[in-house]
């Protein structure tokens, strides 16, 4: 399918921005939602003056929003709009509840009023602990270890009962540890983007822990494929489809990778170790048969990519 109206939910993130130029190439029509309390206006600059892209500021938890956007002519939503800091969910769980669970809520009714498919983004966060060197596929018990895990977790529960009791055309996706450009380097960002930026502005690389935990690491345009061909796909509504390279690397790895000559590398004390998953390596096996969706972009490549990426906008 190409061509139509969609809305993605949380457009001005990260994902949400790769999200949209993805649509966007295969000539979608898009219309944003962003409260920008993560997203940045930056990240869509590239789209202002596209006439197929309008970007709404508000927030998913106002329903009014919403329903504004999603109406009998949109083909399909991409919700990717939530609270995403593991950290913060901690020391601040009811705003994630409201955003990711309440907010969700709303993008499901209107949904469901108007028969609009459904690509809802969840994580990989939420699944439990691994023992063996095999990858997790969707069938892997899932153990929230925070409340962000939590809250994501009940979002993809009730988006699921809208399949089931409205059938309501519903997809759930969890992409593996996403990295790449446009990426915050904060707290809130990914591992990659946090050293490759520190490892430019000849910063230590803090590892928290003993930096054996392992992650499967996606570039963002291979996620962003994914999520659109996932949610446009009859064969996948209704299931939930993990996304990665099945490839994962430990922290330490990573480190060394990343480091430049003279760049140290120190390992701190993990802020929350009770909600650090030990081992992720995806299984995206039933992405491949169902959609013929593979990665194309290696860490090796997408990490120069980002790199090439952060030292042009540090020469803007």
């Amino acid at each position: 399918m190409t061509g139509g109206s969609v809305v993605v939910t949380g457009a001005a993130g990260f994902i949400g921005r790769w999200v949209v130029r993805e649509l966007l190439e295969r000539g979608y029509s898009v219309t944003g939602i962003d409260d920008l309390s993560n997203g940045s206006k930056r990240n869509v600059a590239a789209f202002a003056d596209d006439p197929d892209f309008e970007l709404v500021e508000g927030d998913v938890r106002n329903a009014s929003v919403v329903e504004s956007a999603i109406h009998d002519d949109v083909d399909a939503c991409f919700h990717l709009a939530a609270e995403i800091d593991v950290q913060e969910s901690l020391d601040d769980p009811e705003s994630h509840f409201e955003t990711n669970v309440v907010g969700t809520q709303n993008v499901l009714e209107e949904c469901r009023k108007t028969d609009t498919r459904l690509g809802l983004v969840g994580t990989c966060m939420v699944y439990d602990m691994v023992d063996s060197d095999s990858g997790i596929d969707e069938d892997h018990p899932v153990k929230p270890a925070s409340p962000y895990a939590g809250s994501k977790l009940a979002a993809e529960n009730m988006a699921e009962s809208y399949y089931h009791g409205y059938d309501l055309p519903v997809t759930i996706l969890r992409p593996f540890n996403t990295y790449g450009p446009f990426q915050q380097t904060g707290m809130a960002g990914g591992v990659v983007s946090i050293f490759t930026d520190r490892d430019i502005r000849g910063d230590t690389l803090k590892i928290y822990g003993d930096g054996t935990q392992t992650r499967d690491l996606l570039y963002a345009t291979d996620c962003a494929r994914f999520i659109v061909e996932a949610t446009f796909s009859d064969a996948a509504v209704g299931q939930v489809i993990n996304a990665g390279t099945g490839v994962d690397i430990s922290i330490n790895e990573l480190a060394e990778s990343i480091a430049s000559e003279g760049t140290e590398i120190t390992h701190v004390e993990h802020h929350h170790p009770q909600s650090e998953v030990q081992k992720l390596r995806c299984d995206q096996s039933k992405a491949e048969e169902l959609l013929g969706w593979e990665p194309e972009v290696s860490l090796e490549e997408g990490i120069e990519r980002l790199r090439e990426w952060m030292q042009e906008q540090e020469d803007v």
